[in-house]
């Protein structure tokens, strides 16, 4: 195994900070080299400890959370920054991605959800939590299922239609057909584009 990953937590609730600590304390693949209560203490943190991840949240007094990750992309734009945050509106989700975010997370994520994101992120991975990635593509015509979604998460990782069938308890019929939905709504024609789209968009993970 490598070395730890060395996290910074932002956050301005004491009682969200304990229970990260314990978290990740709790798994020797990461360690905890810092804490900020603000988005201004967060901006003067990351420059002085050079985290591997930042576990930023969103709303916080002095610097709120995009600010200040818009402030350490400035100074790093190698920066790995993960929002965690109990706040899940499109308008959330959307401004803290485009602003440079690798990924979206809610506070009551699963541990081993919150293990892999910080893994994913430490690589330079894009993730999103499933709930936010259907979310976030949600309504309209071109909205993806949750099915869908799964289907072309699997496709993702080279499973064939008979192998994502035989993971997703349904006919291999049925993933032709997810698939052909998938390909209209992208506007792709086969399932290599349609993983590219889905990549470029953090509609799936890139964790193969």
């Amino acid at each position: 195994m490598g070395m730890a990953i060395r996290l910074l937590i932002v956050d301005d609730h004491p009682v969200v900070r304990v229970g990260m600590r314990g978290i990740f304390g709790s798994d020797e693949r990461f360690v905890i080299v810092g804490e900020a209560e603000d988005g201004q203490l967060a901006v003067k943190l990351a420059a002085e400890l050079l985290p591997d991840v930042i576990l930023l949240d969103l709303r916080m007094p002095v610097l709120d959370g995009v600010s200040a990750m818009q402030k350490i992309l400035d100074a790093q734009p190698q920066a790995r920054i993960l929002i965690l945050t109990t706040y899940d509106s499109d308008q959330d989700i959307r401004r803290a991605l485009d602003a440079g975010a690798l990924g979206y997370l809610l506070k009551d994520s699963p541990r081993e959800e919150l293990y892999r994101a910080v893994v994913l992120a430490a690589e330079g991975k894009p993730v999103l939590s499933m709930s936010i990635s259907g979310r976030l593509f949600a309504g309209g015509d071109d909205a993806l299922t949750e099915r869908e979604i799964e289907v072309l998460a699997h496709a993702g990782k080279g499973e064939t239609n008979a192998g994502i069938a035989k993971r997703l308890h349904i006919s291999e019929a049925t993933v032709k057909t997810h698939l052909k939905h998938i390909y209209a709504k992208l506007g792709v024609t086969d399932r290599a584009a349609a993983v590219a789209v889905a990549l470029n968009r953090h509609i799936i993970h890139g964790d193969a």
